[in-house]
């Protein structure tokens, strides 16, 4: 892939996730996952071109999520390869969320290269994902991230914040709010900014980032979604009724929807977005996460199937 203004580039961890088999109790089916890895196959589904820098090992899992990103139709020139293991996400699904427990030490996801010299050839940079705060991985997002923000290429930031006994609770917060300083687009769930932000309500946290120039979408379940732009307006967007199947991935989904519909704006269009353009893009990240839901498995369904 040459890149162009167009095109994505997805930095970050592609891991394995052992969640429960449906109809089979007790035994546990091993998806593709990391949150990288699923904005960069979602993006693809949707018909934005993305490359995805991440690594992957040298293990039979490292050929399931290589199938899965090439099925997809992500560009894997920047992908690096390691004989170290894939790691894993024991998924622990839940009526208010997903819990998970994670298996990161010495595996491959997190020995990434940083791409400072390959992000003026891309339109949008995409950083967040447990590589933004595991290291050796950490430093090489945050190297990129701070290259993309002083180009031109549109920083897109998912915190994604997560809480497991291999992360450090204090460290990561921090890494992520340095990150999203950094952005000019941020993505997260109100679970997200409640933890980075502790004393102040999610609301707030997205004003006072949309304030300094950026566009803060903020995602609350079945409450719907919301985005805060520069000039202090708030544009608001239903949640999609759906029978749920399944919310691994919706997330992700919803991700992939918002980037792939601001995928050729520059840093200084920020300012000029309509708010019917961002509620255009709030609706169709809205129906794109629903269908997730509505299926087993995480994998987008492509724009031309998602229907209101």
């Amino acid at each position: 892939m040459s890149g162009g203004r167009e095109a994505v580039l997805v930095l970050g961890e592609a891991l394995v996730d052992l969640i429960p088999a449906p109809g089979a109790p007790g035994v546990l089916s091993a998806e593709p996952g990391g949150a990288p890895a699923n904005v960069a196959a979602g993006l693809a589904r949707l018909g934005t071109p993305v490359a995805f820098a991440g690594t992957l090992g040298g293990d039979a899992l490292a050929g399931l999520l290589q199938r899965r990103l090439t099925a997809a139709g992500v560009d894997l020139s920047l992908c690096g390869r390691s004989a170290l293991p894939t790691p894993l996400a024991v998924a622990d699904p839940a009526a208010h969320g997903n819990g998970y427990r994670f298996h990161l030490q010495a595996t491959a996801a997190f020995h990434l290269a940083e791409r400072t010299a390959d992000v003026a050839r891309f339109g949008t940079v995409y950083a967040g994902g447990l590589a933004a705060v595991v290291e050796p991985a950490a430093r090489a997002v945050a190297e990129t991230a701070r290259a993309a923000a002083a180009g031109d290429s549109l920083l897109v930031v998912d915190p994604n914040v997560r809480a497991d006994r291999t992360l450090d609770p204090l460290r990561g917060p921090r890494l992520l709010r340095e990150l999203c300083a950094l952005a000019h687009v941020v993505k997260a769930s109100d679970e997200d900014l409640a933890q980075l932000w502790p004393h102040r309500d999610p609301r707030e946290s997205c004003r006072r980032l949309a304030a300094h120039g950026r566009l803060a979408v903020l995602t609350r379940g079945a409450e719907g979604s919301a985005a805060y732009l520069p000039d202090g307006s708030e544009v608001r967007a239903p949640a999609v009724p759906v029978d749920v199947v399944n919310t691994i991935g919706a997330g992700d989904a919803f991700t992939a929807a918002v980037l792939s519909r601001l995928a050729g704006l520059r840093p200084k269009g920020i300012v000029r977005l309509t708010a019917g353009r961002v509620e255009e893009m709030l609706s169709f990240a809205a129906r794109t996460a629903a269908a997730v839901c509505a299926q087993e498995g995480t994998e987008v369904v492509p724009p031309e199937a998602v229907t209101a």
